[in-house]
């Protein structure tokens, strides 16, 4: 990664890549994954997923298949929402479900979120992604995945992404999922608070031929 000026950040990501965002200022790592999911405007520059930008309809929706998104310590968005509407927001739900099962969370989902542990909700949203992956999603952007997290849910987070065969891009401080990554940026800011507009942003295409339409 390299900036240029006090407003830019330029960041170019392989397919296949694993990188890790680490810096003092947890809000400019949490406004980059959101944009580059498509859930934040980019404010100037670009940002590109597959060589890809996001400015039509069109584009916007190959970027949502493209991109799984893993929250910070994802909360329900509706009193009453359940587990299972979780698995079921996956592009790919009956994958999800599967997930869920390995996960030892598919036994909740008919309870409500609310009366869910942390680490329970963050493993159900973990097989969302993965249902995801599996309907093609070919890069994963996870916002502090092991926050929070008991010591067992911590460990299989970490199995977890060693084994997805995806492009991450993860917000993180801990050290030990900074190992799985194959580098390390840092993020800064003016100002806490107050993060940078991207640049450019590129990471290179590992979707499968039905995404490549």
């Amino acid at each position: 990664m390299t900036c240029a000026g006090a407003h830019e950040l330029t960041l170019d990501v392989a397919a296949g890549e694993r990188v890790a965002l680490s810096g003092r200022d947890g809000a400019t790592a949490t406004a980059l994954l959101r944009a580059v999911a498509g859930l934040n405007p980019v404010g100037g520059g670009q940002i590109t997923v597959g060589g890809r930008g996001s400015r039509t309809p069109a584009e916007r929706a190959w970027r949502a298949r493209a991109c799984a998104w893993l929250p910070r310590r994802p909360v329900p968005a509706r009193r009453r929402a359940r587990a299972a509407d979780v698995l079921a927001r996956s592009a790919h739900p009956a994958a999800a479900a599967f997930a869920a099962d390995l996960l030892g969370v598919a036994e909740l989902t008919d309870r409500p979120l609310y009366g869910l542990t942390p680490g329970e909700i963050q493993r159900l949203h973990w097989a969302r992604v993965i249902g995801c992956v599996a309907a093609g999603a070919g890069v994963l952007l996870a916002d502090e995945p092991a926050e929070g997290l008991e010591p067992d849910d911590r460990e299989a987070l970490v199995l977890l992404l060693a084994e997805l065969p995806v492009t991450l891009l993860m917000a993180t401080a801990d050290p030990v999922l900074t190992v799985l990554c194959d580098r390390r940026v840092g993020t800064t800011s003016d100002r806490p608070g107050a993060p940078r507009s991207p640049a450019t942003t590129g990471f290179g295409s590992k979707f499968p031929a039905p995404l490549q339409n």
